[in-house]
């Protein structure tokens, strides 16, 4: 038989009724020819319920603890989906990580995937059952204690899974159609695609877009496995939803596919460091070890510079999560205090937003800088930091003007219109 990965999150599975709904999902998949590998995530609300239950418990909490309770939602939800479909007549049942086995690292509440055997559901399929349901999120570590895999892990599960036993493709039903050219709510010309490449989705994933978690695209697009966007609410058939793929499946692309915002963004200068050899690495190493996810990084000519005329000193400046402001302070007063760095001043802005365009066509396609900046100018919107890739452009600006500068590109590109 074929085989198909499904994956339903959380709002896809919040009751008994949406059970039921994603089941029927399944059964006619299983009517279509295939076995099916379900992942479920836990039902909307369960898992920050858990998290709340293991904080109040313990506060400084055993991270081994914490997997063997957080885990316990994506449980109750197999279970849950394999009797519905078994009253369905679909011969189903559930699977826990310890029991596929999930083989992971020991890394509790951030694990990766090890490998995942097929011989135990390779059986079952042989002995007859069409569907296995899996709770998605968890493994099992090398010291033979659960583990979780960090927020969105159902996702990866999914894809990793499609990977293992080579699937024809991994469905993620969730609670939007497809995947857009941006947010809905913030234009209403925003476009549903109907194909976009690995790379563009990775881009867009880790800039803001909150369809697909960035780990699930990392993997799918490094063992070519076909992902389908899916709306758990609607009736779908074979051209429903947005498929990533390869770029190589799709025939033509826009220049710009999509407009990606972050609004939890924070820029961070370090004014008058000393502008010599290894400043970079002394700023940002201590920052990797404090935790602290740097984004945009530039260096600027300091005003010291123009006034001594010796070039000695830089200003530095980076964008973080604003959730990582007081870490990276910390991180930089530390290694001042160390005497590995020196600085004048430390400056913060917390009141920015990181605005990006994406698509594969910039690879061939000159003046794309150009065309986002002429449409920043138009609306009066100051750019603060840019940042670029391949295919992607990103500027920092002030926080009010977010929405102002995604409408005003998404129509720069004409995005509303297909190729």
């Amino acid at each position: 038989m074929p085989l198909l990965v499904m994956k339903f999150g959380g709002t896809s599975v919040a009751d008994l009724d949406r059970i039921r709904n994603a089941a029927a999902k399944v059964k006619r998949e299983v009517e279509r020819g295939y076995d099916v590998i379900v992942i479920v995530s836990a039902m909307s609300g369960k898992t920050n319920e858990l998290v709340g239950w293991v904080e109040q418990t313990a506060p400084l909490f055993d991270a081994r603890e914490y997997d063997a309770v957080v885990s316990s939602g994506e449980n109750v939800t197999a279970g849950l989906m394999a009797l519905t479909l078994q009253g369905m007549d679909v011969p189903a049942r559930s699977w826990q990580g310890w029991q596929v086995p999930i083989n992971t690292t020991d890394a509790h509440s951030a694990a990766r995937f090890v490998d995942i055997p097929r011989a135990n559901l390779d059986q079952k399929f042989a002995e007859g059952f069409r569907v296995a349901v899996v709770a998605g999120f968890q493994g099992i570590g090398p010291d033979g204690r659960v583990t979780t895999l960090g927020r969105g892990g159902s996702d990866t599960t999914a894809v990793a899974f499609a990977a293992a036993f080579a699937a024809e493709r991994c469905d993620i039903y969730t609670d939007v159609d497809g995947v857009y050219t941006t947010d809905p709510r913030i234009t209403s010309k925003a476009r549903k695609l109907g194909r976009i490449a690995f790379e563009e989705m990775l881009e867009l994933a880790s800039l803001g877009a909150k369809v697909l978690q960035t780990r699930s695209v990392e993997l799918a697009m490094r063992y070519n496995v076909r992902l389908r966007v899916l709306s758990s609410f609607e009736d779908t058939d074979e051209s429903s939803g947005t498929l990533v793929c390869d770029e190589d499946e799709i025939m033509e692309s826009k220049v710009v596919n999509g407009v990606a915002f972050s609004r939890d963004e924070a820029k961070v200068t370090l004014v008058t460091v000393e502008d010599r050899p290894g400043i970079s690495a002394a700023i940002f190493a201590p920052l990797a070890d404090a935790g602290v996810n740097v984004d945009m990084i530039v260096q600027n000519i300091s005003e010291k510079n123009f006034e001594d005329h010796q070039g000695s000193v830089t200003d530095m400046t980076f964008s973080c999560p604003i959730n990582q402001v007081e870490r990276a302070k910390k991180a930089m007063e530390d290694a001042r205090q160390a005497g590995t760095i020196q600085y004048d001043e430390l400056v913060v802005d917390t009141d920015v937003a990181k605005v990006s365009v994406v698509g594969i066509g910039m690879r061939s396609h000159a003046g794309v800088a150009a065309r986002m900046f002429r449409a920043l100018a138009d609306e009066n919107i100051n750019i603060k930091v840019i940042s670029t890739s391949e295919i992607k452009i990103s500027v920092l600006i002030d926080r009010k003007y977010m929405e102002l500068a995604v409408q005003a590109l998404h129509d720069a590109f004409e995005l509303e219109k297909s190729v």
